[in-house]
Parts: C-alpha cells; structure tokens; sequence
C-alpha cells in the first residue's frame, strides 16, 4: 500500500524545495563516518569555505585539536582511504567537526554513536546538543538514551508508528 505525506521542517514543504537547496542546508552524521583520502582539512571543508582557524575551532570542539597539535603536518595530516589511520571515535568526531563548519539548518544524525564508547558518545550528544541548539536535529537511534533529550520522539515498531510524543512521557508507553 503506498503512502503519501508531506516532510515539513520549520513549515516549509521540503518536496518543494530543490535537491541542490535541501542538501546545502542539511548535514548528515551518519553511524559509519565518511572521510576521503587526503588531508584532515580536505576531510572537514572540501569545499574550501571557511579559515583554518575555524577548522581549528571545529576540531576543539569535539575534542580533537591534539590530533593536529601532534601532528606536524598540522591540519594537512594526511587521512587514508575511509580515515583507516584513525580510530573510529576519531573519524566519527570528524564528521561532527564538517557538520559544525556547514553551519546547515538541518541536522540528521543516523546512529551516529552506535560504534563509539560511552565517553565519545557522551562527548558527541553534548557537542550537538550544545552547537545546534538553534536548528532542526532529526535524530535516528535505537538506544532510548540517545533522544532524551529531543523535543519529541517518534518510535516505530515494525514500520507503525508506536509511540510520538515527548520524552517524559515516554515511560507512559
């Protein structure tokens, strides 16, 4: 059975929007970090839009800023294929730190702390809680912890729609 809706984000009809619109005004973090190969500064602004010291600002943000302190190469460290030289945690707070720098509208976090440990998890919930505090943040997780601090939740359970509301009315469920 197909089913037809409308997305609405701050009351505008996403599907009237251009896909070119939408993507420059929304960042993805998602539960396998995406780096390229090239540098670390390549990895948080492809694009060449902001200074190093933003960069730099980003990378403190999340904690990394020792990661270019340590390295000689500074922000042109160099991140193989899928950032294979870093740890997961690392890479994972690097795509946090491209999200910061976009400055976008919309935030969509897919699982993005399934694969770290409690710290960087921790870490990464105060850090968007606290950078996006003014945006929309469209959050997938299957740990409950994870949304307790949304506005709302929207859980599903096999594809239907089990419970939508706020968290704490969540025990209610």
């Amino acid at each position: 059975m197909a089913i037809t809706g409308t997305i609405l984000i701050d009351d505008i009809d996403i599907g009237k929007l251009s896909l070119d619109y939408l993507r420059s005004h929304l960042s993805v973090i998602p539960q396998a970090p995406i780096l390229f190969c090239g540098t670390l500064r390549y990895n948080l602004d492809p694009f060449e839009q902001v200074s190093d010291e933003e960069c730099l600002r980003a990378l403190e943000a999340v904690q990394l800023k020792q990661l270019v302190r340590n390295n000689p190469n500074g922000l042109n460290l160099l991140v193989s294929e899928s950032g294979g030289n870093l740890s997961v945690g690392e890479r994972q707070l690097i795509c946090v730190a491209r999200a910061i720098l976009k400055r976008s509208h919309i935030l969509l976090v897919d699982e993005a702390t399934a694969n770290v440990d409690h710290t960087t998890d921790k870490m990464i919930q105060e850090v968007i809680s606290e950078t996006f505090r003014d945006r929309t943040i469209l959050t997938i997780a299957h740990r409950l912890n994870t949304v307790a601090n949304s506005d709302r939740i929207l859980m599903l359970e096999k594809g239907e729609v089990a419970y939508f509301g706020t968290p704490d009315n969540i025990d209610l469920f």
